[in-house]
């Protein structure tokens, strides 16, 4: 199921990660990471969760674990020291904080973000069936 942030829609399917319509260039790595974030948008990710779960437990170091970070965050226009998507919570871990909404799905997240145009339009409620069904489907990118 594609997430949709800001102007990205990622799509663990087709394991791509675009912004408007433009896809962004990811290692296979920095993309499972990116991921993992994403669906567990919910909680602070320990270093201990994402060694588990991307790395499959092999040893990490710290500066690894610190350049995927570092690399999702300038994938998707964020940085260290902005931190509008990935937060890093001091001797906790990190997480995803950008608004995020599945294809279809209400917006969930930590703090707002402004989406798209495009994706405002499909996310406001409708009265009418005929509005609700026209506004069901999310634009593709």
């Amino acid at each position: 199921m594609p997430f949709l942030f800001n102007n990205y829609v990622l799509d663990c399917q087709r394991y791509e990660l675009r912004k408007g319509d433009a896809a962004v260039a990811l290692e296979p790595q920095v993309f499972d990471l990116l991921v993992y974030l994403i669906e567990n948008r919910d909680r602070v990710v320990s270093k201990d969760d994402l060694i588990a779960s991307v790395w499959a437990g092999r040893i990490v170091s710290e500066s690894t674990l610190t350049s995927r970070i570092n690399a999702v965050r300038k994938a998707i226009g964020d940085s260290a020291e902005q931190q509008d998507f990935v937060r890093t919570i001091p001797r906790k871990g990190v997480r995803f904080v950008a608004n995020v909404r599945a294809r279809n799905q209400p917006l969930t997240a930590g703090r707002y973000l402004p989406l798209s145009r495009k994706f405002h339009s499909a996310a406001r409620p409708t009265t009418s069936i005929s509005r609700m069904r026209q506004s069901a489907a999310v634009p593709c990118l």
